[in-house]
């Protein structure tokens, strides 16, 4: 791109247009620069102009002759078509085509930064250890591996290395507003990388940060915004009087309504409104909407945060230093205190405040309650409550990201090897302390929680349900494309499971559902210098994202053969006959469950606070008025519509095996 001197004539029409500039000899321009379209401007420092022939959508329905008004300029390479006005000072910038920049107070780069790039935030654990260092390609399994694998000092080491290169690679002395961005209506920008399409309307301050915006998901930030040390990833909205320091915001988050958070990080469809978060690991779909909620010092995803939810890091001892696990899927209700450290299981709801320490990591799908002031367990009660399905289906639909490359590579599957392992071993945990337990014992005590011994034989019924659900899930998967005419030898040919080494345990690295032993590999592979770069990492990780299937398959494949004595490339017809069926039983019966949960929410009770002048019939006149039936009901009806798909496959594949 060449730029030429500017000539007498539109130097003296500058000068008529109220222009001045330190030296007319460092302005140069493009040919096709219109002097007319450049009133009121003081230039100092080396400037290029480009050529302004267009008019540019400065508002929605307002547009505006492309141009530099009312504006200090101070070393900026200014692209064609841009709208520049009304900016006090304009610093050490480079505007892509067709960028608005309007009634801003600063926008400058002083002096080599990284803009955000490389800022260690402390997260997890307020008392430092695992520091985060955030850059714009940040992805949650790199985050989860960094701040979670601290015991293994080289792989950290080398991962820093890796991170380090390329935030390096960011630094520069010069910013950018992408093409078609906007910035309008805001206080100080000072040192912020601007992506394309960005929006950033009445912001009041903004120092050392990146909005990684793009022209397939733009990225906002709104009116009262603050942010200081920070990375905004594509598609992501932060809006009225958010305040962030030291924090890193994925892909598709929303923040808003005077959210605070600091030395936090918040992954792929995170939501945070009115609250606060402190040292927080928001993993995937991490949501906190109420203003009395505090997340602190803990690691979450798939998560609700309840009005009033609490947790204490602080024992007034050695400091800020304790931390806590909610695992995915679990909630806290209203009011619910967690003392740190504690570790929640997957699903898990909890209700009540809890002053003990405890490990449910092994126990899914389960209650935690408070009970004259002891923590109790109520194992695997959360599995058949309508809010758990509902949750699950409405996670992948939820999903805000439209960037084309996705950063956080996210599992949505309920029922996992990882998942169905935990529910396996709850089931022999609950056995092993019935048979310890005395007949005279009430509750029995493990890994810091109560339960009671009665719930110790009664709810292992329930965990037994998921095993040929999961089983049955997997089998059909694999047979789906084949006619219902194929042979034994066609369905077992479909049962092969991949050769070689495979792991028994299966790892939730913050969405994404893996082997721990292609999660070792990948850390190796870091350590000896085969992956050397942010972008190799990142493809890695995304080669065991795309092979979910195949591993999911051959853990499967496992435990068929530890159940039934057979590979399930091996099984006779009668042996895939009972397979089937007793997925189609408990399928039917789990849903049936589920659809008795959703049937509360259609009782009496319910209709306690409708038709408020009227009788009963009123009442449930209103009720259904405002509410709906059950049997109309749209979860209601998708669930018995999946009930009756189940039966169908079923009988097509018992038909097929006979």
């Amino acid at each position: 791109m060449s730029y030429r001197a500017l000539n007498k004539t539109e130097i003296e029409q500058l000068q008529q247009n109220g222009c001045q500039a330190e030296s007319w000899d460092k302005i140069t321009v493009k040919e096709g620069f219109d002097p007319l379209r450049v009133k009121n401007v003081d230039f100092s420092g080396t400037v290029k102009i480009g050529s302004f022939r267009k008019t540019v959508a400065v508002y929605e329905g307002i547009t505006k002759p492309a141009g530099i008004y009312d504006s200090h300029v101070q070393d900026c390479i200014i692209h064609d078509d841009t709208y520049i006005s009304g900016v006090k000072f304009l610093a050490n910038y480079e505007i892509q085509t067709n960028a608005v920049i309007n009634n801003v107070s600063a926008l400058l780069v002083s002096g080599e930064t990284s803009f955000g790039n490389g800022t260690e935030i402390e997260v997890f654990n307020e008392g430092g250890g695992r520091e985060l260092p955030i850059f714009d390609k940040l992805s949650a399994q790199v985050a989860y591996l960094l701040v979670s694998y601290r015991h293994d000092i080289e792989f950290i080491k080398k991962l820093t290395a890796v991170i380090r290169r390329y935030t390096e690679s960011r630094k520069s002395s010069t910013g950018m507003i992408g093409q078609n961005a906007r910035v309008i209506n805001c206080g100080t920008l000072r040192n912020v990388m601007i992506g394309e399409a960005a929006v950033i309307d009445g912001a009041i301050r903004l120092e050392e940060g990146t909005i990684a915006s793009t022209a397939n998901d733009p990225s906002y930030v709104g009116s009262g915004v603050i942010g200081k040390k920070f990375i905004i990833l594509s598609g992501s909205k932060v809006d009225s009087g958010a305040l962030l320091v030291n924090c890193f915001i994925g892909q598709g988050v929303q923040m808003g309504k005077q959210f605070s958070a600091e030395n936090s990080a918040f992954f792929a469809n995170c939501e945070g409104f009115h609250g606060e978060a402190c040292s927080v690991f928001a993993g995937p779909y991490t949501v906190t909407h109420h203003k009395s909620t505090l997340l602190i010092a803990g690691m979450f995803s798939f998560y609700n945060a309840g009005s009033g939810t609490n947790q204490s890091n602080h024992m007034y001892k050695l400091g800020p230093v304790h931390q806590g696990i909610l695992e995915r899927g679990a909630k806290t209700g209203s009011f619910s205190y967690l003392l740190w450290p504690a570790r929640v299981g997957a699903f898990t709801a909890v209700v009540g405040k809890h002053y003990a320490n405890f490990d449910t990591s092994d126990f899914p799908f389960s209650y935690i309650t408070e009970e004259d002031g002891k923590s109790t367990l109520t194992p695997a009660m959360n599995l058949f409550t309508v809010g758990t399905r509902r949750d699950s289906i409405k996670w992948p639909s939820r999903d805000r990201r439209k960037d084309p490359l996705k950063y956080d590579l996210i599992n949505f599957n309920l029922f996992s090897p990882y998942i169905v392992a935990k529910v396996l071993r709850a089931i022999s945990k609950l056995q092993e302390l019935y048979e310890k337990a005395a007949r005279d014992q009430e509750y029995i005590m493990n890994e810091g929680i109560y339960i009671k011994r009665l719930l110790l034989k009664s709810t292992r019924k329930y965990y037994d349900m998921v095993i040929p659900i999961f089983i049955g899930d997997a089998v059909l998967k694999r047979i789906e494309k084949l006619s219902s005419d194929a042979s034994i030898d066609d369905i077992n040919k479909q049962l092969l499971a991949e050769n070689g080494a495979f792991d028994t345990k299966w790892v939730d690295a913050a969405g994404l559902l893996a082997p721990q032993n292609e999660i070792t590999r990948c850390m190796a592979d870091v350590c000896n210098d085969k992956l050397s770069t942010v972008d190799q990492l990142h493809a890695a990780l995304t080669e065991i994202y795309t092979r979910y299937d195949a591993h999911s398959w051959s853990w499967c494949a496992d435990l068929i053969e530890q159940r039934m004595g057979k590979k399930p490339a091996e099984l006779t017809a009668d042996q895939l006959t009972e397979i089937i069926t007793d997925w189609q039983t408990n399928s039917i019966k789990l849903n049936n469950m589920i659809l008795k949960d959703a049937e509360k929410e259609f009782g009496k009770k319910s209709q306690i606070g409708f038709g408020i002048d009227g009788d009963a019939d009123i009442a449930e006149q209103d009720f259904s008025a405002v509410r709906g039936s059950f049997d109309a009901n749209k979860f209601v009806k998708e669930t018995e519509a999946d009930s009756e798909q189940i039966t169908k496959t079923a009988e097509r594949w018992l038909a097929a095996l006979r």
